[in-house]
């Protein structure tokens, strides 16, 4: 299937690792030009050779940057004023009881997860509304429906973001442009699984997988975790040219953990 995405230029916050650089693979894949991101040049230059290695004619540059700093993300709108497509993906969770969260850390939460893709929206948006084609993808989570009591801050951002996410779609009305979230699950990546070894007081990753789908996550439909390709393939295709009617949605990849039926 041709997503129609091949002169686009796409920008992956967080993009050198799990969802974000299995996004990065499958935009490429399409023939879109792909920005990777990431904190540090070595893990940007790292990413860039794996995309390259799993599609070999790919366009793609890298920005080393940390997009929950304002200033970073002005350096960035400056190297590359003009997006088609924009991924907020990067973010930070941790599992801590509530009591424990401080003041810093319900702030840290909020500026990486919420505002990095706040001030990347506020720059990036108007110009897609000038050229009347765009597209904003918000990876949310599962986690902004149902809050997990082991990290309540981190599920509130997700909550935030699907506001967020809605309420710029209502400004991209009657336009070629809109704007989504998606929901994963719980995803097999390098941060889930360090977020496992935290939780599973030594047992093998297989053991703590099945206890954390029996115990904190029963409602499961996979029973497993999901792999990162599977997210991007949705993320994918919500950034192309096919799914220009849809718009405003939050949209679930989230392995059925969420039992509601809309």
């Amino acid at each position: 299937m041709d997503l129609k995405i091949g002169s686009k230029l796409a920008f992956v916050s967080g993009s050198t690792k799990g969802i974000g650089h299995a996004i990065a693979v499958g935009l490429a894949r399409e023939g879109a030009r792909v920005i990777v991101n990431g904190r540090s040049q070595t893990s940007v230059d790292a990413a860039l050779d794996k995309l390259r290695q799993a599609v070999p004619n790919a366009q793609v540059e890298g920005f080393a940057g940390d997009v929950s700093d304002a200033a970073q993300v002005d350096a960035l709108v400056q190297r590359f004023p003009d997006v088609d497509i924009l991924v907020n993906n990067m973010g930070i969770f941790e599992p801590k009881p509530f009591e424990d969260i401080s003041d810093d850390d319900w702030l840290r939460f909020f500026n990486a997860n919420v505002m990095s893709g706040v001030r990347l929206s506020r720059a990036y948006l108007p110009k897609m509304k000038a050229k009347n084609w765009g597209r904003v993808v918000f990876i949310s989570s599962e986690s902004g429906i149902q809050i997990p009591v082991e990290m309540i801050h981190y599920g509130l951002t997700k909550t935030a973001q699907l506001a967020l996410s809605r309420g710029l779609a209502e400004t991209c009305a009657g336009t070629g442009v809109t704007v989504n979230a998606v929901l994963p699950g719980p995803t097999s990546s390098e941060g889930v699984t360090e977020f496992v070894d935290k939780l599973s007081g030594g047992k093998s990753f297989e053991e703590a997988e099945k206890s954390f789908f029996a115990e904190a996550r029963p409602s499961s439909l996979l029973k497993r975790f999901i792999e990162p390709e599977e997210i991007a393939s949705m993320v994918v295709y919500v950034c192309s040219e096919l799914s220009s009617a849809t718009n405003g949605a939050a949209l679930r990849a989230d392995g059925g953990v969420v039992r509601a039926a809309f």
